[in-house]
Formats: structure tokens, sequence, C-alpha cells
């Protein structure tokens, strides 16, 4: 299980971290919130490794046998693996190269707020809030926690539906088999 897990984790984290790296510097040029619908899409075509390890799983160790809770073992430990890579990545290119990131991101939610209508009090009320969120999001963990929590729920709806598919039980033994030993 253990080389299964960590083979497809590598690949899912490496397919979701590189189409970050190529979506987020084009954010501004696709729109913000057109870049969220490729990141997810980016996100969820990642995750397609998750079906593809339990898959394996199921063929090569459990002789075309799994349970659904030994599925979703696979399946969330090869989502972790990718989460964490996809943490990882986004930690070194916010503190490098796009540490403007939140800066940008303000002034978006700013005049999409504008643009909805929204009073002087309710803009000045979200400037407040985007600047204590980017003060939040300057500490590492907090930053790790949030980048966490983009992935994560797609890999668990992922690996919740690969597990229910691919779960197979082993059957009875045809009568003609038994007989035959």
């Amino acid at each position: 299980m253990k080389k299964i897990v960590i083979t497809f984790g590598l690949i899912s984290g490496a397919l979701a971290s590189s189409q970050m790296a190529v979506i987020v510097p084009f954010v501004e040029q696709i729109g913000w919130d057109r870049a969220v619908y490729f990141g997810y899409t980016a996100i969820v075509l990642s995750f397609i490794l998750v079906f593809f390890g339990i898959k394996r799983y199921r063929d090569n160790v459990g002789n075309g046998q799994v349970s659904f809770g030994k599925a979703f073992q696979v399946g969330i430990f090869i989502t972790l693996i990718s989460c964490v890579f996809y943490v990882l990545t986004w930690q070194v290119l916010y503190y490098t190269v796009f540490h403007d990131f939140m800066d940008k991101y303000t002034v978006h939610m700013m005049e999409k707020a504008k643009s909805e209508g929204a009073s002087e009090a309710e803009l000045k009320k979200q400037q407040a809030e985007m600047t204590e969120f980017k003060q939040a999001y300057e500490n590492p963990l907090v930053n790790a926690a949030y980048t966490f929590m983009e992935p994560f729920p797609v890999g668990l709806l992922v690996t919740l539906v690969s597990a229910a598919i691919l779960r197979k039980k082993g059957g009875a033994v045809p009568i003609q088999q038994a007989t035959a030993s």
C-alpha cells in the first residue's frame, strides 16, 4: 500500500502544484473569478489520481478486492500527500515570488464590493477585515491551513466517491469450484 500511496500522492501533488504555478501568475489577466474555476478544475483533475491509486491497490494488492474502508484509507492518504505537496508549493511561491498576492486580492475584493453597491460603512468594514486577514495570512501556519483547505474537501469527496465505486468484496465460491477441490 505504501508504494502506491506515495507514488500516486506525489504525482497528484505534482500535477496540482504545477497547475497552480501556471495559473497564479495570470490571475489578473484571466480574472480572479475565472482563475478560481481554472484552479479548482486543476485540483479536480489532479485528484483523478486518487481513483487510479485505489484501483491499482484493489487490482494488484487486494487481488481484485477492496473494502470501502481500505479504499478510503488508500484514497485519503493519496489526498493528504497531494495536499501537503500543494501547500508546500504555495508556501514557496507565496513567500518568494507572489508575496504581493494578498494586496492584489484585497484590491480585487474591494473593487468587487464597490461594483456590487456596497455602502461606505460596508467598504470600511471589508477593508478592515481584509487587512486583518492579510496580517493573519503572513503567519506560515495560518497560510498553510488556508491553503490546505483549498484542495482537501475536493480530495475528500473524490476519495469517498472512488472508494464507493471501486469497493469490491469477494463473492461466494461457485458450487462447481467448491466440489472440484
